[in-house]
């Protein structure tokens, strides 16, 4: 009787020991809190790219780490939920994009390492204390968008040879996306050309932008997680207007906006995949320069170029990265 209950009840050690072996073992991997700066149907590719670096790197989702995966949809607010939630998750690491994510995330957990795939000028905004120097728990790479609004420009003008009023549409709540629309105002102005803007805070303000900034020739949106957010309506609205637009980003031209000039997103959040390695690994973002892009992409949509009547000439279309017929 005795032997018998020996066996049974090694026979249940042996049962029970390894499924607590292997919770442990889950307990252990290191786990990455994921918070999207805009949607799932916006970014979705952004996060394909990531995802795919960092398993390039031998970081595999579901064998060796975990990806918790959140939405902050543009919004202040669900930047603050989602971050209170990963500080509360005790994550390893949290990339995201954009100043307001990076402050939600810097603000709810202050000791632990955030790494930004894109973000507008982080030491202006005090994100980082320098780009050589980053300093305190966060790094990552800096889009610099006040470094390229002069091409921006240059290239509405040769889109639109008679501009002479520019509006800009921008994020009002993102110091970054303030940054760089100053810096398109000044450029602009150096030109002699007539500048409104209209920060926006919200869906149900763009509408009411373009009608404040009627009777412009043409708009430059910068790019944001809102804007991001909203692209399909920004887009709809200068196309019924019939109003040639110029965006930060490849994925408003692929999307239906006229043209695009900036770094490559997809390019940017591959290269954040090998920071966050470096940091799983041991290294502190304090010790990680800040990185700045090096893939700049010229994309034109010439279906939407047809549909509001510009023609844009062969020696832009040459120079495009992309050209979308």
């Amino acid at each position: 009787m005795r032997r018998r209950y020996f066996i049974g009840l090694l026979g249940g050690a042996a049962f029970v020991w390894p499924l607590a072996s292997r919770a442990q073992q889950v307990a252990k991997l290191p786990t990455i809190g994921y918070l999207g700066s805009a949607t799932a149907s916006t970014q979705g590719h952004l996060r394909a790219a990531f995802v795919q670096r960092l398993a390039d790197l031998g970081w595999v989702e579901g064998r060796n780490c975990v990806i918790e995966y959140r939405w902050a949809e543009g919004r202040r607010e669900l930047a603050d939920q989602i971050a209170a939630e990963f500080a509360k998750l005790k994550v390893d690491v949290i990339i995201t994009s954009g100043v307001v994510s990076i402050i939600a995330a810097k603000q709810a957990a202050p000791t632990t390492p955030i790494v930004f795939a894109v973000t507008a000028d982080p030491v202006a905004s005090g994100v980082v204390a320098s780009l050589a120097r980053p300093g305190g728990n966060i790094t990552g790479l800096a889009s610099q968008g006040t470094d390229y609004a002069g091409k921006q420009i240059d290239l509405l003008r040769e889109m639109v040879p008679s501009l002479r009023r520019l509006g800009i549409i921008f994020n009002a709540g993102s110091v970054g996306a303030t940054a760089e629309m100053r810096a398109v105002e000044d450029i602009a102005r150096k030109l002699s050309l007539e500048v409104s803007d209209f920060g926006i805070r919200g869906t149900d303000d763009i509408a009411p932008a373009f009608e404040a900034l009627k009777g412009v020739d043409a708009i430059d949106v910068v790019p944001d997680p809102l804007t991001q957010s909203n692209r399909s309506r920004l887009i709809t609205i200068a196309q019924e207007r019939r109003l040639p637009a110029i965006y930060g980003t490849r994925e408003f031209a692929e999307a239906g906006g006229l043209m695009s000039y900036g770094p490559s997103l997809t390019d940017l959040y591959r290269r954040s995949a090998a920071l966050v390695d470096k940091i799983l690994r041991g290294t502190k973002p304090a010790d990680i320069p800040v990185e700045q892009p090096t893939k700049f992409e010229l994309i034109v949509n010439l279906k939407t170029a047809k549909a509001i009547g510009i023609d844009l000439s062969p020696t832009l279309l040459a120079r495009a990265d992309e050209v979308i017929e």
